[in-house]
């Protein structure tokens, strides 16, 4: 048994030391790489989606934390309410009433957004891990298929007849490039479907509105809007300026462009209608 744990643990060793003379004489530019461009472009968007995500899952949790507090308040602000009250002042039992109902619509709210955003948040952000795992060997299979390829070109440019050792080359350069293969193959599918799933997971549970006239912005913390563009309701605008008609968005256009890192701002709610 230690033998074969020394075996494994030998070998192992000489993968890490062919994959970085390999790395080294590739920045020498004493060997080509191999490059897959498209992919490359592929794992940008991949990363992008997973710092986005991460971003939007943190806004979230401390959201959530602001609405239990805010919650907290209401009840602490109807016991207070309750105490000061004398006995014969009109509404003493009705504040109670108000409490309670207020309570209720809070716990409501806090529910319905950890359903509908929090939760598919969560499990979107569940699918990262293992593709990160799976992205990191990919790049260490291609740095073993390259040291295989070119060990292999170097044996038939030396004119070496050793048919063994030459058997034994193919026999590596074609297992390094079965191993990169079908890590390649899969990841080719499953990242560009996250991708395109990117817009589906994070529109959930944010409100929608099309704006039916055109806005001009005033400062800049404002949205400008033309007449027909769709925004998207975010959870930030404050109790003073939803009281006074204004809310909190982000341009669908710019949303598929910048993505979380979209500029937010403000916008008349009566210039716009919902979309179901």
């Amino acid at each position: 048994m230690a033998e074969i744990k020394t075996g494994i643990f030998a070998k192992n060793v000489q993968k890490r030391l062919n994959r970085a003379q390999e790395k080294v004489l590739q920045k020498l530019g004493k060997a080509d790489e191999t490059k897959d461009e498209q992919f490359e472009q592929v794992v940008i968007n991949f990363r992008r989606q997973e710092t986005e995500g991460s971003r939007l899952q943190r806004e979230m949790k401390a959201y959530m934390s602001a609405i239990k507090g805010m919650q907290q308040a209401s009840i602490n602000l109807t016991q207070s309410l309750h105490e000061v009250y004398e006995p014969d002042w009109h509404g003493k039992d009705d504040v109670l009433t108000i409490g309670k109902d207020c309570d209720a619509l809070w716990e409501d709210f806090h529910n319905k957004l950890v359903d509908s955003t929090l939760l598919n948040l969560d499990a979107y952000l569940q699918q990262f891990p293992d593709l990160k795992t799976r992205v990191a060997k990919r790049s260490r299979k291609l740095i073993d298929y390259d040291s295989a390829r070119h060990h292999m070109e170097t044996m038939q440019t030396s004119g070496m007849k050793n048919d063994r050792k030459m058997i034994k080359a193919e026999e590596e350069l074609k297992k390094a490039q079965k191993v990169f293969d079908e890590l390649n193959t899969g990841l080719q599918e499953e990242l560009p479907t996250l991708w395109d799933r990117l817009m589906s997971v994070n529109y959930d549970g944010y409100l929608q509105v099309e704006t039916i006239h055109d806005f001009e912005a005033a400062n800049s913390d404002e949205l400008d809007l033309k007449r027909g563009d769709v925004v998207l309701v975010v959870p930030t605008a404050s109790v003073e300026d939803q009281d006074a008609g204004w809310l909190t968005g982000i341009k669908e256009s710019d949303w598929l462009t910048f993505g979380a890192g979209a500029q937010k701002g403000l916008f008349p709610e009566n210039f716009t209608q919902h979309l179901e």
